[in-house]
C-alpha cells in the first residue's frame, strides 16, 4: 500500500490521464454514475475531463506562448464551468 501511495504522489496528472487503466476506470465510473444518476460524480468527471482536454489543447505543459494559451485556457475553463452549472442546477430530472 505504501508503494501505491508513493507512486500516486510522484505521478504526473497528464501521464495518469493517458493511462489505459485510468481511462477504463473513469469510463466505468461514468457509466455507473449516469445509470444511477449520481450528479456529483458526473460533474466531477466532466470537470476533470474538461480541464485535461483544455490543458492538452492549449499545450500549457510544453511552454507555448503564454498569452495565447491563457486565452484558450480561460475560455475552455468557462465552457467547462457552464456545463457543470447546467448539469447541477438547470437540467431537470
Amino acid at each position: 500500500m505504501r508503494e501505491f501511495i508513493e507512486s500516486l504522489t510522484n505521478a504526473n496528472v497528464m501521464e495518469m490521464a493517458q493511462d489505459i487503466r485510468v481511462l477504463i476506470a473513469a469510463g466505468i465510473l461514468f457509466l455507473l454514475a449516469a445509470y444511477f444518476r449520481w450528479k456529483t460524480i458526473l460533474v466531477l468527471l466532466v470537470a476533470f475531463a474538461g480541464t485535461i482536454t483544455v490543458v492538452r489543447f492549449t499545450h500549457l505543459e510544453e511552454g507555448a506562448k503564454f498569452d495565447q494559451s491563457l486565452v484558450f485556457f480561460g475560455i475552455g475553463t468557462i465552457v467547462v464551468a457552464v456545463v457543470m452549472i447546467y448539469i447541477l442546477f438547470i437540467q431537470s430530472d
